[in-house]
């Protein structure tokens, strides 16, 4: 989709939606479209019509049917987005299910909604995450998928750790039409520049945020820069946000899912591997989860080598240790720059304020050990 300066906005995102004049980039005629909007700020019971209403707009065989045949509930809800599994009984008996998914509340800020929509097309035709039947106001409608969302306990089961690498793999692979320039630097610096101009009304949140050095924060983000420009990670289109709420496995199939693809861009091959492994830690920030070097090179063989993962060599182990865990530095820079600008857009009830600070104290924390891996392993003088 190309580099861009400044923050998202509404108009921008919605321009992805609008698309029955055929002047859209996101020019699919086979997605359905609804200008219907659900307040998520509504309680559940009030929410429940709103989201009948809005499945009748865009399924038009539904449009007739009795709200009685409509059942709504609740399949998670993270500090983003809102899902919910809309159960229908159609005309002839028989159960249809799809998933409505729900935008947060000013999430525009910070996700390029038509980038997103674009990348879901591919992503979904190579197979990953759930069909896109609809966009709305405020949200898409896609698929159910017959499956169970992951906790970050799950995550680290070898078993489902190398199927993870696999599928990781694979969904580099997939190739997305438009710019193929890596978007981490691009996007930690928009978010920086929004990050650091922010006002509070709240006073106590405006005093912790005051703590803040941003002349430090914008030294620390220059040098890591300049630090991963020297190990030309592969740029791939990543999915830079692979955390539990985010794969899906059906344990009967012992099939995996990768899903929510918001986040995705082009982007280096290190930090998508190396957030995911910060993502072991969970929403807490328990960073005493996050793999060791045995489990990280279970992961890095079945990644480099899906058939024949025992055969991948010590050499090409140590370079992927370092790539990753130096990029990993950068996840820690990323969702801490986010996090500011959620505590101050967001309504969800989440200590975003904490967050930051939970992500930059352990940039802070890890950095001496994986500079020098980093430097030590770039200068040939040393083994990670």
């Amino acid at each position: 989709m190309g580099t861009t300066n400044n923050i998202w906005t509404a108009m921008e995102a919605n321009h992805a939606k609008q698309s029955h004049n055929g002047n859209s980039t996101f020019d699919d005629h086979s997605i359905l479209h609804s200008n219907l909007s659900v307040d998520t700020a509504l309680s559940f019971p009030l929410m429940v019509p709103r989201v009948i209403a809005l499945c009748k707009d865009l399924f038009r065989k539904w449009a007739k049917l009795n709200d009685s045949c409509f059942s709504v509930d609740t399949v998670s809800g993270g500090i983003t987005n809102l899902l919910l599994k809309v159960s229908v009984k159609e005309e002839n008996g028989e159960y249809v299910s799809v998933t409505v998914r729900l935008y947060g509340p000013n999430t525009e800020y910070v996700i390029n909604r038509e980038r997103e929509l674009q990348a879901i097309k591919y992503l979904s035709a190579a197979g990953f995450g759930a069909k896109l039947l609809g966009v709305f106001g405020n949200g898409m409608v896609q698929s159910f998928i017959n499956a169970r969302t992951l906790t970050p306990a799950d995550m680290r089961k070898p078993k489902l750790v190398s199927e993870i690498a696999k599928q990781l793999r694979r969904f580099h692979q997939v190739e997305i039409p438009g710019s193929k320039e890596p978007q981490l630097w691009v996007d930690i610096f928009k978010f920086f520049e929004k990050a650091s101009t922010l006002q509070f009304e709240d006073t106590d949140k405006q005093r912790t945020y005051e703590t803040i050095s941003f002349k430090e924060v914008h030294k620390e983000v220059t040098e890591l820069k300049e630090l991963t420009t020297l190990l030309n990670s592969p740029v791939v289109f990543a999915h830079n946000d692979l955390l539990s709420g985010n794969l899906m496995h059906n344990d009967e199939q012992e099939k995996l899912y990768l899903i929510d693809f918001e986040y995705g861009s082009y982007n280096y091959r290190g930090f998508d591997i190396g957030n995911h492994f910060n993502e072991y830690a969970g929403y807490d920030c328990d960073y005493s989860l996050y793999p060791s070097k045995d489990e990280q090179y279970h992961f890095f063989r079945h990644y480099l080598e899906p058939e024949k993962p025992y055969e991948v060599s010590e050499k090409d182990l140590e370079a992927l240790y370092v790539e990753t865990n130096t990029f990993m530095l950068a996840s820690h820079l990323y969702w801490a720059l986010w996090a500011l600008i959620q505590a101050r857009m967001s309504p969800i009830d989440f200590d975003y304020l904490g967050y930051f600070f939970l992500r930059y104290n352990e940039y802070k924390k890890q950095k001496r050990m994986c500079f020098s891996l980093a430097k030590s392993h770039i200068s040939g003088s040393g083994k990670a």
